[in-house]
């Protein structure tokens, strides 16, 4: 009997012990780690933060719908892992492991740029659920007394998605409410240019962006800095200053502490390392998926960046460590699979939306994509909507990804995975 562990019950963690669980035989041991009660489909939290949404809604007891799987799961913190003696420490205890799949999402980098954050800083977030009810709480305050409106991502951050539609959604909310006069809006980013999102060469995505935003009037600071942020104002590293009274700004993020003090298990940031597998290069009992997984820029930013992982980038790696982990066990026979690393993003504008694609995230060497391209529609915002329906009732009924979304993904040219090319045969030595 093998014991695999998943540490995170988040848009990678969940699945992944789903999708174990599916693939390895009753004998083996699913094992789910989390230090939150509940899941939350993190997509829709710039809708919570504006009040769009309740958190009730984009939430499920873990307790509720984890255990009926036959998955083992532990509702505590983390403390400390050990992936010499494959050994991970809870609070109180220790659990050995065979194999550990690591999905613990981010740690917010909040304390990398002074004011910022809800806690011990001037702005407001939406990565995480506490945080979105904070942002919403502040929005409320905001709207019975309207001023500037500052809304970006600094120098760093990575996932540049929801900045965009939480700009793009007070814009529309505030046109509703009649108090669209009294909110300039403007949209700071580290992003080279706006619609850029950490990725580069999306095609008419540059172009589109700019446009929606110039007809919402929302102005646009694209490649610059955050260097301070204090009460009421926002001072750029060029030497401007932004005055604001409500300001959502997404931070930098990096892994966990317990990531991060576990010797050659990550890089500086806290980021683990893969494969083409998506197993760790030193530790073969190691895979990670999500966003805790290291994925470097294709290309150098004036301002450094990171590169998003977005939730479909993450069911592919998801669908590959669980296969190659089965494989691994013996339980089936074949190649190891990889991601594609294809991704579709849907952004909600309130009024409009926008869809991206990009086969693959990063391009090559060269510049190139077998595809990419920006659309836009109020049709996009209504198929988030659906997305959001259609993931929670997964996620209740136990499933990563059925045969039916696979088929019909694979049908659009988007396989999701991929079997590697056998290993070359060893030269042997002559004697």
């Amino acid at each position: 009997m093998a014991r695999v562990v998943v540490i995170g019950a988040g848009l990678g963690g969940l699945p992944a012990a789903y999708e174990l669980r599916h693939r390895l035989p009753r004998h083996h041991q699913v094992t789910l780690i989390s230090n939150q009660p509940k899941f939350t489909f993190v997509p829709s939290l710039p809708w919570v933060g504006l009040g769009l949404r309740s958190l009730s809604r984009i939430q499920l007891e873990l307790a509720k719908i984890v255990p009926q799987h036959g998955i083992e799961l532990i509702l505590e913190a983390v403390t400390a892992i050990d992936p010499q003696a494959k050994q991970i420490t809870l609070q109180d205890r220790t659990l050995d492991y065979d194999y550990v799949v690591i999905a613990t999402g981010p740690e917010l980098a909040l304390d990398t740029l002074p004011g910022l954050g809800p806690e011990g800083g001037y702005t407001q977030s939406v990565c995480n659920p506490h945080h979105a009810l904070l942002a919403h709480e502040a929005w409320e305050r905001f709207l019975q007394d309207p001023g500037p409106m500052v809304v970006g991502a600094t120098a760093g951050a990575s996932c540049f998605g929801p900045a965009y539609e939480f700009a793009m959604l007070a814009n529309h909310a505030l046109r509703q409410k009649g108090l669209r006069d009294q909110v300039p809006i403007t949209f700071v980013t580290s992003e080279p240019y706006a619609g850029h999102l950490g990725i580069g060469g999306m095609a008419n995505s540059r172009w589109l962006i700019r446009a929606m935003m110039a007809d919402r009037h929302v102005d646009v600071m694209d490649n610059v800095a955050i260097s301070q942020i204090e009460p009421d104002m926002i001072h750029l590293a060029d030497g401007r200053s932004l005055p604001f009274k409500y300001a959502m700004i997404l931070p930098p993020f990096r892994g966990p502490r317990f990531l991060r003090e576990a010797p050659g298990l990550t890089d500086a940031k806290g980021f683990i390392p893969v494969l083409p597998t998506y197993r760790h290069p030193e530790f073969d009992s190691v895979y990670s998926v999500g966003v805790i997984t290291q994925l470097k820029p294709i290309e150098a930013t004036p301002i450094p960046i990171g590169v998003p992982k977005v939730g479909q980038m993450t069911e592919e790696m998801v669908m590959a460590a669980a296969h190659n982990i089965a494989l691994d066990l013996g339980v089936i026979s074949g190649q190891p699979i990889k991601p594609t690393l294809q991704a579709i993003c849907f952004a909600d504008f309130g009024d409009s939306g926008a869809l991206f694609l990009a086969d693959p995230l990063l391009p090559d060497a060269a510049g190139h994509r077998r595809r990419a391209f920006t659309t836009k529609g109020i049709w996009v915002s209504w198929m988030k909507t659906a997305f959001e329906k259609y993931f929670m009732n997964k996620m209740r009924v136990g499933w990563t990804m059925p045969w039916f979304e696979r088929a019909g993904l694979w049908a659009i040219g988007l396989p999701l995975v991929e079997p590697m090319a056998p290993s070359p045969e060893p030269i042997q030595a002559k004697g």
